[in-house]
């Protein structure tokens, strides 16, 4: 039993951080899963950067120090940060009762069938009262559904045909393309349109696209100067002839005794 702690003069109590397992370096189960935890964690950070929130991968979630932390691939808590100094023992992992609720969305990526994602770990979800669930099983090891969205009504989880988390006000959706130099399907937040939210890398591209946009718009622009400026140029030209072809006339009228202003 974690051993009672006073933070006051209340009898508030808290268990001590000091006999959780914080962490236990197990390393992540597959290059795959690790690619598409980044892709989750980093869209979020890029996009929601006015937004307050927390987001990890493979950090240990502890709901109850009766029982063992649970680690979902990605979990996302809005409105909480981590602790200035993340070092302390009790700042290492998420502890619900240090920051105060339960992250919002939990994200389970299977790669196999022994990690009960539709039993268990639904349960321990369903009894954290973590507001939304997500299975991805990209290769239907648990059946021919890819994508199984789970949202909590009342105390237990029903599962929602439309992919969108209302209370977080992000969506999840499946997207083929290309990251971090692999194609694939993968797993992406999205905003209610669609759209989904964009890494750093890809912001970068955009703003690459669209500067290189703006040169090209630029470059016409000074062609379409330049075929001015020679356009107007011949327009000069043609009037310096034509002025010169009339003095040459004048010229050769005065000379046969005509006076060309007479004319």
């Amino acid at each position: 039993m974690v051993q009672q702690v006073l933070i006051n003069d209340d009898d508030y109590y808290v268990p001590d951080a000091n006999q959780l397992v914080t962490e236990d370096d197990t390393p992540v189960d597959n290059f795959a899963s690790a690619k598409q935890q980044r892709l989750l964690i980093s869209s979020l950070y890029s996009s929601l950067q006015n937004q307050t929130f927390l987001a990890e991968a493979n950090v240990g979630i502890y709901y109850t120090d009766l029982q063992p932390s649970i680690v979902p691939d990605v979990f996302l808590s809005l409105d909480v940060q981590v602790p200035e100094n993340w070092w302390e023992k009790q700042n290492r992992c998420y502890m619900v009762w240090r920051f105060g609720k339960t992250p919002e969305v939990v994200i389970e990526i299977v790669s196999n069938k022994q990690g009960d994602e539709l039993g268990k770990k639904l349960q321990i979800y369903e009894n954290m009262r973590a507001s939304y669930y997500i299975v991805y099983d990209p290769n239907q090891q648990l059946g021919e559904n890819v994508l199984r969205v789970y949202e909590l009504r009342g105390r237990y989880y029903t599962e929602i045909s439309e992919p969108w988390l209302e209370q977080v006000g992000l969506g999840v959706t499946l997207w083929e393309g290309k990251f971090e130099a692999r194609q694939d399907i993968w797993l992406r937040w999205c905003y209610q349109d669609g759209n989904v939210l964009l890494t750093g890398d890809e912001y970068a591209e955009q703003e690459r696209q669209r500067a290189e946009q703006e040169r090209q718009r630029a470059e016409q622009e000074r062609q379409r100067a330049e075929q001015e400026r020679q356009r107007a140029e011949q327009e000069r030209q043609r009037a310096e002839q034509a002025e010169q072809r009339a003095q040459l006339l004048a010229e050769r009228l005065r000379a046969m005794g005509i006076d060309p202003d007479s004319l």
